[in-house]
């Protein structure tokens, strides 16, 4: 339907009105729609494996690896796990509350929320933000991209016949339709996308001082370090396969690699032989490999790749047709040069040559640059690796491996600065949803009055000297 401002904001204040009811509050009743959400997943994967195919050119399993097997795990573990995470905390309330001992902190839900998902990942990237904002006890409007078309149709349907409108509803539309949305009072905004419209989301989220949550790329985009005791033949591999994936456009993506010159020649021969092992000399042609999401992104890519052309060491070659671009690697490029200094969302890959031994040179200009979504280090000197991972500012990462550290229950997935704020994926998504509230219980007998005026007189100068008792 083509969704108009009123539109919006009465799906708005009918899940307002729904979320009134408190029925979203019962733990029972949440992990129920959680098995729904888990069942429509299922049922509905062929066409969602279509709909991949049709907006990505995604092949099937890419398609259930990616997007559909990821969620349907997201929500075994909110299943699985929600009666811990949801349970009350007690605390001691300290001597200087006496009688008053017991404290509670229960999560509350923030109520009716709204996840604006990207065209990258249409499934993972809004079923998995549902999953989180379902096991918070909140309502869901779902802004769907509106460039994966056949996603969105698919989503809309499955949504539609597994949940009521006032409880779970998806839109679509273009950037009219979202800033609707974002007019509306929303108690909660998860969105998930570039930087340059996560400032606008914050700005309008703002005049209601609504808590949003950011999942951004960075603006200057994810690294690889590939230093020269690396295992190269195993780092070119790692490195191939995830460029391959879905044709570089992932918000945890290589962005560009940074290569000890020593070993450079000897990376790049690896990283060209796996890419042709694994999609085949002109990536382009192979029926497996992912498209681009739309003519303009192709053409972006494309053109990018020609003020290269001198330097395009392997592919550099597409059909517009099919919207497909090869995986191309460039090298050498400088690290100041712009093709390292913006996020490429695309089958680029940059790669810049260093000294080894000035690779701490090199980690303090990428520190000085847009914090990352994540970072990549390939090294045996794991004392070294450690110490980059605990000083460097990033949103997560993998030493020695790519973006697998995405697939580990338990722990967060998060960005920081430009690459986002909040954090989900299992309990971190739960509590992203939820707002911790803390209540005393107070007593009603045995009550002194040490807080109670008057605190001046011989009679009460017991009452500092017991407070600064019990608060040292």
């Amino acid at each position: 339907m083509n969704w108009t401002k009123e539109d919006v904001h009465s799906a708005v204040e009918k899940q307002r009105e729904f979320f009134r009811s408190n029925l979203t509050l019962d733990i029972p009743w949440r992990i129920e729609q959680l098995k729904k959400l888990k069942r429509a997943m299922i049922d509905w994967a062929p066409q969602l494996q279509r709909a991949l195919y049709e907006d990505l050119g995604r092949c099937e399993t890419e398609a259930y690896v990616l997007d559909i097997g990821d969620v349907i795990m997201e929500i075994n573990e909110c299943i699985d796990n929600l009666k811990k995470w949801a349970r009350p905390e007690t605390h001691f309330s300290g001597f200087t509350c006496f009688p008053s001992t017991i404290t509670k902190v229960y999560k509350m839900p923030y109520g009716v929320t709204l996840i604006i998902s990207p065209f990258n990942f249409p499934v993972l990237l809004s079923m998995g933000v549902l999953a989180a904002s379902i096991s918070g006890g909140n309502t869901a409007v779902l802004k769907m991209s509106s460039k994966s078309v056949a996603c969105t149709e698919v989503l809309q349907s499955m949504i539609a016949k597994t949940f009521s409108d006032e409880y779970v509803t998806v839109i679509d539309g273009g950037h009219d339709v979202a800033d609707f949305c974002l007019e509306e009072r929303f108690d909660k905004i998860f969105y998930t996308g570039s930087p340059r419209v996560a400032v606008h989301v914050m700005e309008m989220a703002a005049k209601n001082l609504t808590p949003v949550a950011l999942e951004l790329g960075g603006e200057t985009g994810n690294w690889a370090v590939v230093r020269k005791d690396a295992n190269i033949k195993d780092t070119a591999r790692k490195i191939a396969f995830f460029k391959i994936c879905n044709s570089g456009q992932i918000c945890i993506d290589i962005n560009q690699v940074a290569v000890a010159e020593e070993i450079a020649d000897e990376f790049l021969a690896a990283l060209k032989k796996e890419i042709v092992r694994q999609i085949g000399e002109h990536p382009h042609l192979n029926p497996e490999y992912p498209r681009l999401i739309a003519k303009k992104a192709y053409d972006n890519c494309a053109a990018e790749a020609e003020q290269y052309r001198d330097r395009i060491v392997f592919g550099g070659e597409g059909d517009p047709e099919t919207l497909k671009y090869d995986t191309t690697v460039i090298y050498p490029v400088g690290i100041d040069e712009p093709i390292v200094n913006h996020e490429l969302f695309s089958p680029l890959l940059p790669v810049v040559p260093f000294k080894d031994n000035e690779v701490d040179k090199l980690m303090d200009t990428i520190a000085r640059r847009e914090h990352g979504l994540a970072l990549y280090l390939f090294t045996k000197d794991m004392a070294w690796a450690n110490r980059m991972m605990q000083t460097q500012q990033y949103g997560g990462g993998c030493i020695n491996e790519v973006c697998l550290h995405l697939m580990v229950k338990g722990v967060p997935f998060n960005g920081t600065g430009h690459s986002g704020m909040g954090a989900y994926h299992g309990e971190w998504g739960f509590r992203e949803f939820t707002h911790p509230s803390t209540v005393l219980h107070g007593s009603t007998v045995f009550n002194l009055p040490l807080r109670e005026h008057p605190y001046m007189g011989r009679k009460n100068e017991y009452k500092l000297k017991l407070l600064k008792i019990f608060e040292q």
